[in-house]
């Protein structure tokens, strides 16, 4: 198995940016999810409620961040002493915030009031205990480093999507982080840990998915394929403590480095038993 794609998301929600080489640091990929767009009272704001986010392509300057979409541009530079508490799911996070001409812009481009935020090198958080037995630092991203998905599972899903009559769907829907190789579908549940590189990720809880995954990740919009239908067939947890449908897997980096495109991945540790599915029918 290797590693057959890598992504990075500077813009929580925004465009995913494809990599060939990733610096891997304990809080993720360098770069991934640091800035956030929220509401003014500090809210996160996501595709979920706001599907224009997939328009907007993001590229990270040092600490600060450019912004395109629809062929406008946008500049946007932090000082560390301009700041605001934000709020990304039930986790605090105080963080730096752009100034007002910026979010100004950025309210008229999507035609509500926000702010742009920034987890800068002040900024900390960490999530996870329960799970990975000790809180992982984390940026932006919803609640771990990295998310791992394998080319394998997305062939098995868009097999039961075509056989319902539907478009298969491409990784992008999924937002992850490190694609792998790997022919057989769903092997990843059985996986405690793997090795890249020298770098080992504990994979520490199953990925629930949400409504994003049906929406085209270049437009927003809600087309083509729909992944919740394809997983609710043989996907659905039966674990309340993961409640929805699954797909991929949040890893915590128990090490820093670096890993490139290609790179040999290795499973050092399984797990002895698959995380419950229910069964339909």
């Amino acid at each position: 198995m290797k590693i057959e794609g890598l992504n990075i998301h500077p813009l929580k929600s925004g465009r995913a940016i494809p990599v060939e080489s990733a610096t891997v640091r304990l809080d993720g990929l360098a770069g991934d999810r640091r800035f956030m767009v929220v509401e003014p009272d500090g809210r996160f704001i996501t595709q979920r409620e706001l599907q224009t986010l997939a328009r907007v392509e993001a590229t990270a300057v040092g600490d600060s961040l450019h912004l395109e979409m629809g062929g406008s541009q946008l500049f946007a530079s932090f000082e560390p002493d301009d700041r605001m508490d934000v709020i990304i799911w039930d986790s605090p996070v105080n963080a730096a915030v752009a100034d007002e001409a910026v979010n100004d812009a950025l309210s008229g481009w999507l035609a509500r009031p926000v702010k742009l935020v920034h987890m800068d090198a002040l900024a900390r958080r960490a999530e996870g205990e329960e799970w990975a037995g000790r809180p992982a630092p984390v940026g932006f991203a919803d609640g771990f480093p990295v998310l791992v998905t394998t080319t394998g599972s997305l062939a098995d899903l868009n097999e039961t999507l075509v056989a319902k009559g539907q478009e298969p769907v491409g990784m992008d829907r999924f937002r992850t982080n490190i694609l792998v190789s790997c022919d057989e579908p769903w092997a990843e549940d059985l996986w405690e840990t793997i090795e890249i590189n020298g770098i080992v990720f504990g994979f520490v809880k199953p990925c629930s998915r949400c409504i994003m995954t049906t929406q085209d990740q270049r437009t927003g919009e809600r087309i083509g394929g729909n992944p919740i239908q394809g997983l609710a067939e043989k996907r659905m947890s039966a674990d309340r403590r993961v409640p929805g449908v699954l797909f991929g897997w949040n890893a915590v980096p128990r090490g820093e480095g670096e890993v490139r495109l290609g790179d040999a991945v290795k499973v050092t540790k399984t797990r002895g038993e698959r995380w419950p599915m229910k069964m339909r029918g």
